[in-house]
């Protein structure tokens, strides 16, 4: 079994779905998962998980993500970008200046009520079904941070522009707000993710360049070690006589690590067996002088 990350330039009419379904074929396995899901109109990164790496899959949903996209002002849509149906044409009088000022002024956190054309979910079904049998629902508005945004070219109606957000942030909903505050509408014409926080879209492969590298047998050249996701946690090995310990998931006592180093409670680090497997994360629980595992990715064939 295959076990780490392979970033994915997802292309578009994907869905998230589709390409864990081929990559189960390119692999051979079934245990593949993917992190943020990505619309199918959308393009670029998508880190997918294979074996054992499944378990980071909740984890890298936190990280922030940063976009390219391109709002199209004077159109209103029932989905917030160009697949939807037109609602609204409106003739967009306004002036560069002010679309820049408008723009910019979404920099940090700002409150975003998420689109009915969305997977989350409201009394167990989840707002597209509704939408698409012409339902809607309130939406409880949620605080997002834009981290950055930067105008790249604007040519009116059209503005390409870059964001960082954090986690829960919907671009074509940011794109339908600024249109709103312009007040002549607007949305998404197109939207390509170029980062999942580290992972980003220069160290991407597309299914067709994975599925030639599985063909000439390179396929492991792409795929990205667990522990390299967690490179910011300090490191601690385990004794060799304590290994058994780290073999079945158990606390350690910081006199066990190679290193006996105490880290702050609560920091994660990262936890290697003597031969430098990497086994897990574990944080330092003070009141019993141990290190917890938080989670483990011991490698199974």
């Amino acid at each position: 079994m295959i076990n780490g990350i392979v970033i994915i330039d997802k292309e578009p009419d994907f869905t998230s779905h589709d390409v864990v379904a081929k990559m189960r074929g390119i692999c051979g396995q079934k245990k593949v998962g993917h992190t943020g899901t990505l619309d199918p109109m959308a393009t670029g990164v998508l880190p997918v998980c294979l074996g054992s790496a499944t378990k980071v899959c909740d984890m890298l949903a936190d990280r922030d993500k940063e976009y390219v996209a391109e709002l199209l002002l004077g159109v209103e849509t029932d989905t917030q970008d160009v697949t939807g149906r037109i609602l609204a044409e409106h003739r967009p009088e306004v002036s560069e200046e002010k679309v820049r000022e408008a723009i910019l002024s979404f920099r940090g956190e700002y409150s975003q009520i998420p689109p009915m054309y969305s997977a989350l979910k409201v009394n167990g079904r989840k707002l597209y079904e509704l939408a698409r049998a012409g339902k809607e629902v309130e939406r409880r508005p949620r605080i997002v941070m834009i981290r950055e945004l930067e105008i790249l070219e604007c040519r009116l109606p059209a503005v390409r522009f870059r964001t960082v957000c954090s986690k829960g942030t919907y671009i074509r909903t940011l794109c339908a707000d600024i249109g709103e505050k312009l007040g002549c509408g607007g949305t998404m014409r197109s939207l390509r993710r170029t980062a999942v926080g580290e992972f980003r879209l220069e160290n991407a492969h597309t299914l067709e360049q994975l599925q030639q590298w599985k063909d000439e047998g390179r396929l492991a050249e792409a795929v990205l070690p667990v522990d390299g996701v967690f490179a910011s946690c300090p490191v601690l090995h385990v004794r060799r006589d304590c290994s058994g310990l780290l073999d079945n998931g158990n606390a350690i006592l910081p006199e066990q690590t190679a290193e006996k180093e105490l880290y702050a409670p609560e920091r994660w680090v990262r936890m290697y067996g003597p031969d430098e497997r990497f086994c897990g994360i574990y944080a330092y629980e003070a009141g019993r002088k141990r290190y917890r595992p938080v989670k483990m990715f011991l490698e199974k064939e």
